[in-house]
């Protein structure tokens, strides 16, 4: 379990669940359901931190409350 903020939401275009992750910079996910969408959403996050530590990115730390978006 990731401790990366998630935000879930519909999408009217796609007619479905989106989840994003703010921290990880193009760490997005989708799905049927919001817990499809939630559970997508936690493989990507692996998927992305795996792909950075090849590249020798740095990654980000999950901040550990909630993001303030404008």
């Amino acid at each position: 379990m990731h401790k990366y903020e998630i935000i879930i939401y519909w999408s009217n275009e796609d007619e479905l669940f989106v989840a994003e992750v703010p921290e990880l910079p193009g760490c997005i996910a989708h799905g049927d359901t919001q817990a499809t969408a939630l559970a997508n959403a936690n493989d990507a996050i692996q998927l992305w931190i795996d792909t950075a530590e090849e590249f020798g990115d740095p990654i980000p730390e999950a901040k550990g409350q909630r993001l303030m978006l404008a």
